[in-house]
């Protein structure tokens, strides 16, 4: 599934981000550190929309998963151009139909790659990876590849159901599915697919034939990007968006750290 009109709309947040920019592996990238103890070769990669590392909205959620513990990467895979900010504004003139074919996986994937590389020589080596609309795809990507402990993703796009659900089922990648109730780029269809594919794979655990670890939760009254571009203001839009983050450090909690 492709993206949607709604993977370019949504609300920008306030406040103060408290990360840096680091260049890692030649690579720009929104770094936040816990401000206590953590596992220094354990790194959430935070893989976000179209708005790329630069969104507000981005880093304060980065932030947040980095006070609950984890040492968070927003890596530049837009290679500084992202969706601007100001395409969220009433009126606004920005032209996505002509920013798409300039990201598609061969201009984005290298980059990523980078990131990952650079951070192994850093010393670590287990990752996790939360993936927001676009972003989602690369989570897929990197436990295809078999990069990743732990993934999850919030309104997917740019996935292939029946075929990329599939593929993730030959992992041994538990993956949380953060999903709405309106969603182009991920329809209802897709996700009952998801659920029929993935609730019925096993795993090897200590030798023993174990399911595979899914969850897909589901926000009725939620539209695409409520998770990382959803109205404060709204008293439901609010509600999914805090809960879709607490399902997401409750998950890494449990697999990233195991």
């Amino acid at each position: 599934m492709s993206l949607c009109d709604d993977c370019f709309r949504g609300v920008r947040w306030t406040g103060t981000p408290s990360g840096t920019i680091e260049k890692i592996n030649e690579v720009e990238c929104y770094v936040a550190t816990p401000e206590g103890a953590y596992a220094p070769d354990k790194v959430l990669l935070f893989l976000p929309d179209v708005f790329g590392m630069q969104a507000l909205n981005n880093q304060l959620l980065a932030d947040d998963f980095a006070a609950n513990g984890f040492k968070t990467v927003i890596p530049d895979f837009l290679n500084g151009d992202p969706a601007p900010a100001d395409a969220l504004d009433p009126g606004s003139t920005w032209n996505s139909t002509a920013w798409r074919p300039k990201h598609g996986a061969e201009q984005t994937r290298p980059t990523l790659d980078r990131v990952v590389e650079g951070l192994r020589r850093q010393g670590v080596t287990a990752f996790g990876a939360t993936g927001y609309c676009f972003g989602a795809r690369y989570v897929f990507d990197l436990a295809f590849d078999g990069v990743l402990r732990a993934a999850a993703v919030a309104h997917p796009s740019l996935l292939k159901i029946p075929d990329d659900a599939e593929q993730f089922a030959r992992t041994s990648v538990p993956l949380l599915v953060e999903s709405c109730e309106v969603d182009r780029s991920f329809s209802a269809e897709a996700a009952a697919a998801m659920d029929v594919i993935m609730e019925g794979v096993t795993t090897v655990v200590e030798g023993k034939q174990e399911p595979l670890s899914y969850k897909r939760t589901h926000w009725a009254g939620c539209k695409h990007g409520f998770a990382v571009r959803g109205d404060p203001e709204d008293p439901n839009a609010r509600a999914a968006k805090e809960g879709a983050f607490k399902d997401t450090v409750e998950w890494m909690k449990q697999w990233l750290r195991a």
